[in-house]
């Protein structure tokens, strides 16, 4: 484990730019079961998740490796093996979109249920009712998911929530399906539709991505390509939050703007100034924080993924604040960290009541998962004092490519521990 310490009360100033999409990163190398041939996928973040994915593609007898910092060449023949590995599949939720097109490819595949972060029940349910309404027979046997089908037939699937996940998986087995499916009340996020483009540029061809229906028309082949994956917009929102709570001036390039726009129009409701030019996000705080309401929902409404972040920076609005929390019944997770440092904050249902206070102050906090983490790393970049957050390699590292490194070249004071004093607290 290793731990980071924060001092706080830094301006941000500067530019930096945002590392390609994790979460559009790991459906794209999990695809590549799909193909035949060489595929150059770019713009890669280099990150623990998708680092574990690679590993799970290798296991399965792909070549595939990191050729440059950002670039993964991936290398797929005609087979692929039955059985997915245990101890990678467990350990990052996402490996789990290998069953589609190993299903796809070889007729039958043995996955492991997976894990992820502790943010509330997400089952894979939709994942497996979505096979099987293209003709695979599902199976659950001492933790694990077996799938089989001799060939997969288009459908029409509807889904009773817009599942990320379950979408991209129906899709990738569709790809290669006979005939044609619907894939109803689909997942509409950025993500999403970077999948499909990259599936369409391999001869896939999937129609009505963005809308509420998607349709998949089965192809007998797939083909490896070079792609360039979108930037990544938790990221781009994350950096962004950052500039606006110190009350810093940066340029956070390489961004989508309607892919953020959500974000962007609460930021806007609470007094930060964004100028967007070519890519280019330029973010100021002119006066004091405005207190704002939100509700979060499934793309394009406000990201869930950011709504830790915006917490935190709620927390030193100049009045009080609601945020509804619809997606994940577990992600307030960082909320008691947040009081901790001095944040007042009450917890009712699924929403937190929020009064902004003048300061946070720094002290040692725990990280519960990825977006937590975020959210910790803003409140410990203007606390008072030093800031102590654990687990950064199993929890920030996973999603947020040199996190430290590009906020202390905006001038934060950012500094991973190789020791800890004898109190538990600062460098030794």
């Amino acid at each position: 484990m290793r731990k980071a310490v924060i001092i706080g009360g830094k301006k941000l100033k500067g530019k930096v730019r945002v590392s390609g999409s994790k979460n559009a990163t790991l459906p794209i190398l999990a695809a590549t079961i799909l193909l035949r041939g060489e595929t150059v996928i770019k713009n890669a973040p280099n990150l623990n998740d998708v680092t574990t994915m690679i590993r799970v593609l290798r296991a399965l007898g792909q070549r595939a490796e990191f050729h440059e910092p950002d670039t993964i060449k991936v290398s797929t023949g005609d087979k692929v093996k039955h059985v997915a590995p245990y101890e990678l599949v467990t350990k990052m939720r996402a490996s789990f979109f290998i069953i589609g097109p190993m299903l796809a490819k070889m007729g039958f595949a043995k996955v492991p249920l997976p894990g992820g972060c502790a943010i509330g029940s997400r089952p894979v349910d939709l994942h497996i009712r979505g096979l099987e309404a293209l003709g695979a027979k599902v199976d659950m046997e001492h933790g694990f998911v077996i799938v089989k089908a001799n060939k997969l037939k288009g459908n029409r699937f509807y889904m009773d929530f817009p599942s990320v996940g379950a979408t991209e998986t129906v899709m990738m087995a569709a790809a290669l399906a006979e005939g044609d499916t619907i894939i109803e009340n689909a997942a509409r996020e950025p993500e999403v539709a970077d999948l499909a483009n990259f599936l369409n540029q391999c001869g896939a061809k999937i129609q009505g991505v963005g809308e509420e229906a998607i349709r998949v028309e089965g192809v007998r082949e797939l083909k490896g390509v070079s792609y360039r994956v979108i930037p990544d917009r938790i990221e781009a929102a994350t950096l962004i939050i950052a500039g606006a709570i110190t009350h810093g001036e940066i340029s956070v390039e390489g961004i989508i703007e309607d892919h953020i726009k959500a974000v962007l129009m609460k930021l806007a409701e609470a007094g930060v100034e964004i100028r967007l030019e070519d890519n280019v996000a330029k973010v100021r705080v002119p006066d004091g924080i405005k207190p704002v309401d939100l509700i979060t929902s499934p793309y394009p409404g406000f990201p869930t993924d950011v709504q830790p972040q915006f917490t935190t920076f709620m927390s030193l609005a100049s009045g009080t604040s609601v945020v509804a929390e619809t997606v994940f019944e577990n992600r307030f997770m960082h909320v008691q960290e947040l009081k901790r440092m001095g944040a007042d904050i009450k917890l009712e249902k699924q929403s937190a009541i929020i009064k902004g206070v003048n300061k946070l102050s720094g002290c040692p906090v725990r990280v519960s998962d990825l977006r937590a983490g975020a959210a910790l790393v803003l409140a410990g970049l203007v606390a008072e004092g030093e800031t102590l957050i654990d687990d950064t390699d199993r929890h920030i590292e996973r999603g947020y490519e040199n996190l430290i490194e590009k906020l202390n070249s905006l001038g934060a004071d950012l500094r991973e521990l190789n020791g800890i004093s004898e109190n538990g607290f600062g460098v030794k």
